[in-house]
């Protein structure tokens, strides 16, 4: 598998850069708030390597030697080895601005290593604090961060935060666009675990749009559902090809579940009271007990709401456990929904300081 690197600059990206750019005492050895906590969960939590990329700017003084390195630098080094960061390679440019050495950022002369195939460059990083890390990450043919409290002029993360910056490379959006058709239904699907709860629905049934509004409003899940169902026949292709679709968009976004909370629970509605719980272990399996007067609310049948997480449990292999108590059909049914969202809301929040860790004692799910 290609290697993905980071590259990472030093002054002003690891460390804080002085108003004279010399850092010739260890008196001035500062870290980025944030930088050795979150580079140190990155090398645990990711792939990436590390290299160090910097300019001559800031090494030191005539004191020191071009072939050794200044004791700030070596302090910082040992500092984040004890750590656990290590960084696999560490280039420095001793060459002036006007010498317009091929060396120097934002000129790739250092990294020419870095071209070979073995090499993932689209999918890795330079890091840096000037527009010349931006400019090298161009020529490399690699993406950028750009710590900086002014926006650079493109889609570059621009941030002053190595919290941000953690995030960003390791907390992977979990988005999905997806898509189900068959003779009797096209369903298309556009979800984000990690959204506001935006919601956009249209299935041709009201109040099954009403309901799975409540659902992505609820859970924080940006949830775009479009359906295209053979209405004229009746509403169970629609309703129930809707919950494959959703569930089928969740496993998708869930991934290898590593992080997440993984369970979740419970909701009262007025008259209502909706016991929920969900585990997103991989096994799917419902219990249900409720029971309705009615045979419908607003357009859908009360028979269909089984089927619904039925085929939502199964597609989104989990376990579903539902009791629904109370005297009002449509409060019942929007309470169980809700639960759902709450339920989901919990079950899929990642701890960002266990990424590497999967909610279960088997090792697997």
């Amino acid at each position: 598998m290609p290697i993905k690197v980071l590259f990472i600059d030093r002054d002003g990206t690891i460390i804080k850069e002085p108003e004279d750019e010399q850092i010739d005492s260890l008196e001035k050895l500062e870290f980025l708030p944030g930088v050795i906590t979150n580079l140190r969960k990155i090398t645990e939590q990711s792939n990436y390597t590390l290299v160090m990329v910097t300019n001559q700017d800031g090494l030191g003084t005539d004191s020191f030697p071009e072939d050794t390195f200044w004791p700030a630098h070596t302090k910082m080094l040992q500092t984040l080895e004890g750590e656990g960061i290590h960084f696999s390679e560490i280039l420095i440019d001793r060459s002036f601005p006007e010498d317009n050495a091929p060396t120097r950022k934002p000129r790739t002369g250092l990294l020419t290593q870095y071209f070979s195939p073995k090499y993932d460059l689209q999918n890795s990083y330079v890091i840096g604090d000037r527009a010349s890390d931006i400019e090298l990450a161009k020529n490399l043919g690699c993406q950028s961060v750009f710590i900086s409290d002014k926006a650079y002029p493109d889609e570059t993360l621009t941030t002053t935060s190595w919290d941000d910056i953690y995030r960003f490379l390791i907390l992977s959006p979990r988005i999905v666009i997806h898509e189900r058709n068959t003779k009797e239904t096209k369903i298309h699907i556009e979800l984000n675990l990690d959204g506001n709860g935006t919601t956009e629905v249209d299935t041709g049934l009201g109040f099954f749009d009403h309901m799975l509004d409540q659902l992505g409003k609820h859970s924080g899940i940006d949830l775009k559902v479009t359906v295209q169902g053979d209405l004229h026949i009746d509403e169970h292709h629609t309703i129930e090809d809707t919950a494959l679709a959703i569930g089928e968009a969740l496993a998708k976004a869930v991934g290898d579940k590593r992080g997440i909370n993984r369970y979740g629970f419970l909701l009262p509605m007025d008259d209502s009271l909706v016991q929920l719980a969900i585990d997103l272990g991989g096994r799917p399996w419902l219990v249900w007990e409720a029971e309705f007067t009615r045979e419908k609310v607003g357009d859908m049948p009360t028979e269909m709401f089984y089927h619904f997480f039925k085929s939502f449990s199964d597609a989104a292999r989990c376990n579903l456990n539902i009791k629904i108590e109370g005297d009002n059909e449509h409060h019942k049914i929007e309470a169980t929904f809700k639960a759902l969202a709450k339920a989901l809301k919990m079950a899929v929040k990642r701890d960002e300081n266990h990424l590497e860790n999967l909610p279960t004692t088997k090792g697997k799910l």
